[in-house]
Order: structure tokens, then C-alpha cells, then sequence
């Protein structure tokens, strides 16, 4: 890297770093490893082919988040740190800060009550949560960083809404009936009722399957079974694709949402994440992609 490259990527860093140092503290809820996360964002920009990042602010974010999401799934035990704690690793959290204006993004709207109530959010509720309405990312932006489509990342966006305001995320009924919901899907799906699968999807739904899914399938599709795409939309469709299919696929909580894995041997293989509106389904993401499947919260539910 030449010294105008380097000296460009570093007034881009620097024009950038009291936001996302805000962005880290706030998802993490701790300066010191908000501090982290800026510098292995920096460390990743600095080994980056830099013709390809034609926007650093963006860029910067994007990888920001997606450390913190990794920090906050690895993470064992929380421990909040108050707003006006030291910096780890400073002299008193240097008495003499020159970054006041980083101090003040912090303050602005950032309490210990609010720390508190955002670490009851799982990991990927308090990443999109904070990216939308912390700092007005718009969904279509966050749903890349946290491996999630557009429409999955609004709900957990609206689902960490819910309990930042002191509303339940979801009433136990409420729960309850959506695991029927997909519960009742499965067993359409086995028994190849048609019909019923058409009436439990939303006429637009739409299904998402990642690369490893649509390989995988395309492997094993029986001879004049629908393919599994990338992307389908329409009921009548999604319904032929899971038509008599799923027969090994269990009822599961998906980051604590009713969802399906196939599991077989009790490793998960391949997870099926709903987003529900009411009684009807709205979006399936098909997820095989090691990488993805292993940052979701998997729980099997004994029907």
C-alpha cells in the first residue's frame, strides 16, 4: 500500500471514528470493547483491497457491526459498564480526553437504564436495533450484516422495539399460536396437503434459501420435484416447493422465534426461520450455510 493510500484511508478512518465508536458502545455497552471493535475495523480496512470500498463510512459500519454481533454472541457473562466509566486501558479513562465529542454521541439518549434494558436483547435484536433506530440504517443495509433478509431483520428490529418500550416482546398466546402456525405447516408439508399449505402462506410470501440450500437440493431434488431457488414468491409456488417435503424437520425455536430444523443425529443441518403477520406466513429463509447456521440460537421444541 503507498503512503497516499495509506494517508487516505486513515482521514477516512478518522472522519469516521467517533460515530462508530457510538455505534460499539452502544451495541456493546462497553468502552472498552466498543474501543476494540473500532480498531479490528481498522485493521481489517487497512488489509482491504481499497479500490473496492467506495464508501468507508458505510464499509466501516458494516464490518463495526458485524464484530459486535460476534462479540455479543461469544460473549459469557455480561457486565454493563456505567456511561461515565474509564476507558479500559486509560490512566483514569484519560483525564484529559480529546475526543469530546465522541463523550457527547455517547451521552446523547444513552443512560444505564436504557444499557440495562437492551441487554435483554439477544445479540441480533440489539445489532438491528441499534443500527435502526440508534442510527437510521435502513433495514435493506442492516439485513447484510447481521445474515438476515430484509423483511426477518424489520421483525427483530419491531421485536426489540417492543421491549426498549416495556411492552412484552410476545405474549406467551401470542408465541403459543405461532408455533401451532408453523407446527401446522409441517404437517401439511409432510402429508402433502396442498391445500393447506396455500392457506397458511400470505399470497406474496416469499422464500429465501442460501447457496449451500439451493446446492444441496439440486443434489437431491427427486425426479419432477420443484427446484429450491434462491428466491421465490407467490404461495402457489412456495406451497409446491414444500409439498411432501420436510418429513425429517422439527418445530423449533429460531432465536426464540417458532421456526424448523432438520437435524439429524441432533445437529442441526439445516434451519427453516418463519416471519409470521397474524396466523399467516409472510417469509421462510431456508439457512444450510455452516457460517450462518451456527450463529442462530437453536432450540427443539418436543411437540
Amino acid at each position: 500500500m503507498t503512503r497516499a493510500e495509506t494517508d487516505w484511508l486513515t482521514e477516512r478512518f478518522q472522519e469516521n471514528q467517533a460515530r462508530l465508536r457510538a455505534l460499539a458502545y452502544r451495541m456493546l455497552g462497553s468502552a472498552g470493547e466498543a474501543e476494540d471493535a473500532v480498531q479490528e475495523a481498522w485493521l481489517r480496512l487497512t488489509r482491504s483491497d481499497t479500490e473496492r470500498v467506495e464508501n468507508p463510512g458505510g464499509w466501516l459500519t458494516t464490518v463495526v457491526g458485524r464484530v459486535c454481533l460476534d462479540m455479543l454472541r461469544s460473549r459469557k457473562s455480561r457486565r454493563e459498564e456505567p456511561l461515565d466509566a474509564p476507558v479500559a486501558g486509560s490512566a483514569e479513562g484519560r483525564a484529559d480526553r480529546s475526543n469530546q465529542e465522541t463523550d457527547l454521541i455517547l451521552a446523547d439518549s444513552m443512560g444505564p437504564a436504557l444499557l440495562l434494558v437492551l441487554d435483554t436483547l439477544t445479540p441480533i435484536e440489539r445489532v438491528a436495533f441499534v443500527l435502526h433506530d440508534l442510527f437510521d440504517l435502513p433495514f435493506a443495509d442492516i439485513a447484510p450484516i447481521i445474515g438476515r433478509t430484509e423483511a426477518a431483520t424489520r421483525q427483530l428490529a419491531s421485536r426489540a422495539r417492543r421491549r426498549v418500550r416495556g411492552k412484552p416482546a410476545l405474549r406467551e398466546a401470542d408465541a403459543s399460536r405461532q408455533r401451532e402456525v408453523v407446527a401446522a405447516f409441517l404437517a401439511a408439508s409432510r402429508d402433502g396437503d396442498f391445500a393447506a399449505l396455500v392457506e397458511l402462506l400470505d399470497p406474496d410470501v416469499r422464500l429465501h434459501a442460501d447457496s449451500a440450500a439451493v446446492q444441496a437440493a439440486a443434489a437431491n431434488r427427486a425426479s419432477g420435484a420443484p427446484p429450491l431457488l434462491s428466491a421465490i414468491s407467490g404461495a402457489h409456488d412456495v406451497a409446491e416447493v414444500f409439498s411432501g417435503r420436510a418429513r425429517a424437520a422439527q418445530l423449533a425455536l429460531v432465536d426464540g422465534v417458532a421456526g424448523a430444523v432438520w437435524a439429524p443425529g441432533g445437529v442441526p443441518r439445516v434451519a427453516f426461520v418463519f416471519t409470521l403477520e397474524g396466523d399467516t406466513v409472510v417469509e421462510i429463509e431456508v439457512v444450510m450455510e455452516p457460517s450462518r447456521l451456527g450463529n442462530l440460537d437453536l432450540q427443539i421444541v418436543n411437540e
